[in-house]
């Protein structure tokens, strides 16, 4: 596994003089000294700072009490250092970018400077502020709000500079490349020596059975198609110079009877050169795949329509494509139910309004966001019923095959496979379905704040359906609800080479928005030279190593103390005996009873069936474009027979039925109204009464209530003595 070197990101005192503005080196080598200052990261300088600060913590009755600390403005966060106490831990265990104290700048949505004798304004880097504030409250984008009051009389200088250093910070972070240098600074950093790597391997492997895959090698993927016990299937290396496809990642599965000369026939026929491929083989047989869109303007000969008739069955004789864009939200719906969202939460934090109110309620519907949470299960259930029920190849088909289908394939394994739901399991499908197969987050969620138009945060809205998950099996998972939330915040986090890329290609290489985080050495020894020019060029010293220079998001002791981690795991998780969780091969014991069946086809024949709308019709054609009455129009919709009406309907009616199934392996949720539920834990944790202790809805919950409360009880005493 490549594992990151925490040695190379861990904190340091640092700061850089000549770019610190007002302050003076002498005082600040002088803070330095002192072991209570705030620890940076290489690259990391501090813009401004301010004394004397209270933190808010907000209480059901409405009263906050505070934390005194300093406020720190860095060119890459905010971070506020309390006061130390005599039982403080010491410094030199301070975790970087805590969650509750700290926040990234491209992680800032808005900032407010108040006054008790004017409006409140709104902080941008062009303000002109003509009083100076009594307080500071970030609203961050993933739903903190964090307060901050200065002095009680109003008239400190520092409230009125590190308010507006802040509003500009946040605005030039990315555009003078701050998070590019520090992340360069990095790579001449030593890593862990190997011992250290290997006991660290081991102890995750004694905790969680399997260490989390990367899927950056070869091994990770044939380590994990041994896995799932995909007999049929071969890794192949077709796209291990990225010339196949860019988006795609180095190493595909694919049919092993299936010829890489053959397999290359295939990619000109499909969006972004993304052929369908295998991502997770259910233990009854059936086969779940991914691809993009056929490409409209595509003309295949009798041999190219041979090959994508190959890979689309996978040995099967029925193929069920699912059309994803037919039912679920798009991008841009995601984005704008997310936005609502975003500012009803703002709302509620700031007016205290009762998350029971009818018109915050209604409001909350307009949204629209359950709704997308919703049927986001619903359609998963559908296709986790698909490949249940009998022995075929389930092909999940998006226009580009980068956002819906992340989302849909991860859903369908979490509540098929066991060990998608073990915390290594999980990260490890992130890894696979997410990050190595090409899903835009740099795009989507923005954290660079270059291009507004492609946000879209469908990861979390991947998280949230997870979630609803975790609330309805809460013994069926390893991770809590602790870990969901933690791995939202770490979404806005740009410090971790997860997030910062839209696929494994630009982890390779560095141009002018993006910069290297990878060096490949991929199994037939081939390197890309010009990564490492480009390095050298810009004067960045480079490693004949083959491990990554920044952290991926996995590496939680980075940001979290091991208290907080012992939180990520569920004391009442039941481990399932029939393997999964352990990293060995699921068994077909669980096949489901009574759902309704398409006939089998006769031997030898193919058939091809297009599942859209929660019901099946049969195609005549594979390839949309060849029937004459459907040309180039996009759409693969043909005059289907009659006779599979029927037993649509006889199908739907027995799906539903079986929805509530659980039998400790598939997990088929209820999506009924009352059934899919606000995140409150994450969404509205800028409102008093969502506070820890008051909504802990299982023991799961109540256990980490009550780390939190004696954490925090044990702050106060220590404060006290």
């Amino acid at each position: 596994m490549l594992s990151m070197s925490k040695t190379s990101f861990k904190i340091k005192q640092h700061q850089d003089p000549g770019t610190r503005g007002p302050k003076s080196p002498d005082m600040s080598d002088k803070r330095n000294e002192s072991c209570h200052a705030l620890k940076c990261i290489p690259g990391e300088y501090i813009r401004e700072e301010a004394a004397h600060v209270r933190k808010s913590i907000p209480s059901q009755d409405g009263e906050a009490t505070y934390i005194p600390g300093t406020l720190y403005c860095t060119n890459l966060r905010v971070a506020f250092l309390p006061d130390p106490s005599p039982n403080t831990e010491d410094c030199s265990c301070q975790t970087f970018m805590h969650s509750d104290y700290d926040v990234a700048l491209p992680c800032i949505g808005r900032l407010l400077a108040v006054n008790s004798f004017t409006k409140a304004k709104v902080l941008t880097s062009t303000s002109t502020l003509k009083f100076i504030p009594e307080e500071l409250i970030i609203c961050c984008r993933d739903f903190r709000v964090l307060r901050f009051r200065f002095h009680d009389s109003g008239l400190e200088p520092q409230a009125f500079r590190v308010s507006m250093a802040i509003a500009q910070a946040h605005e030039s972070s990315t555009r003078d490349g701050s998070y590019e240098d520090a992340a360069l600074k990095n790579l001449g950093t030593g890593r862990l020596n190997q011992e250290e790597e290997v006991l660290e391997e081991e102890e995750e492997k004694k905790e969680d059975g399997s260490p989390t895959l990367l899927f950056q090698t070869l091994r990770d993927w044939e380590k994990e198609l041994q896995r799932i016990g995909a007999a049929g299937w071969r890794v192949s290396p077709v796209n291990e110079r990225f010339d196949m496809s860019t988006s795609l990642p180095q190493y595909l599965w694919v049919p092993s009877w299936f010829l890489d000369n053959e397999l290359k026939r295939a990619f000109v026929h499909f969006n972004e050169r993304r052929i369908p491929r295998l991502c997770w083989h259910h233990p009854a047989g059936s086969d779940l795949l991914r691809a993009a869109s056929f490409h409209p303007d595509s003309d295949p000969e009798k041999e190219d329509m041979r090959s994508v008739e190959t890979l689309m069955l996978a040995g099967h004789p029925q193929c069920v494509i699912v059309e994803v864009t037919a039912d679920l939200p798009s991008p841009p719906e995601i984005q704008q139910s997310y936005s609502k969202l975003w500012n009803l939460s703002l709302c509620m934090a700031d007016s205290f309004v009762s998350s029971s109110d009818e018109k915050w309620l209604s409001s909350l519907e307009g949204t629209r966001w359950l709704d997308h949470v919703r049927v986001c299960l619903k359609k998963a259930s559908e296709v986790a019923v698909l490949l249940a029920e009998r022995s075929r190849s389930v092909l999940l088909q998006e226009s580009d095959d980068r956002d819906l289908n992340c989302l849909l394939a991860s859903l369908v394994q979490v509540i098929s496979d066991p060990h998608a739901r073990t915390i290594s399991g999980f990260q490890s499908l992130v890894q696979k379905e997410w990050v190595a197969t090409g899903h835009p987050f740099l795009q989507r969620l923005n954290l660079l704040q270059k291009n507004d138009r492609d946000e879209s945060p469908v990861f979390l809205l991947f998280l949230d359906c997870t979630w609803q998950l975790l609330q309805q099996f809460p013994g069926s998972f390893q991770f809590t609800e602790a870990y969901l939330v933690a791995l939202h915040e770490s979404s806005y986090v740009p410090f971790s080479s997860t997030f910062l890329f839209n696929c494994q290609w630009e982890r390779g290489r560095r141009n002018q928005n993006r910069f290297l985080t990878q060096l490949y050495t991929p199994i037939n020894g081939w390197r890309e030279p010009l990564c490492l020019e480009i390095l050298e060029k810009d004067g960045y010293p480079v490693k004949e190593a083959t491990g990554a220079s920044l952290p991926t998001i996995w590496d939680w002791s980075l940001r979290y103390s091991p208290r907080h981690m012992a939180r990520f795991r569920n004391p009442c998780y039941r481990r399932s005996g029939n393997g999964g969780s352990n990293g060995g091969a699921l068994n077909g014991n669980f096949l489901p009873q009574n759902i309704g069946k398409m006939e089998n086809a006769p031997p030898g024949k193919r058939t091809l069936y297009l599942f859209s709308k929660g019901s099946l019709s049969l195609q005549a054609h594979f390839f949309p474009w060849k029937n004459g009455s459907l040309a180039k129009k996009g759409s693969r919709r043909s005059q289907g027979s009659e006779a599979p009406r029927e037993q649509d309907r006889s199908r739907r009616c027995k799906t539903r039925s079986f929805l509530l199934h659980h039998d400790g392996l598939l997990l088929l949720p209820s999506y009924a109204g009352p059934s899919i539920r606000l995140w409150r834990r994450c969404y509205l944790r800028g409102s008093p009464e969502t506070q820890v202790g008051l909504f802990a809805p299982s023991i799961v919950g109540l256990t980490e209530e009550l780390d939190l409360l004696q954490e925090r009880l044990n702050y106060w005493q220590a404060r006290g003595s």
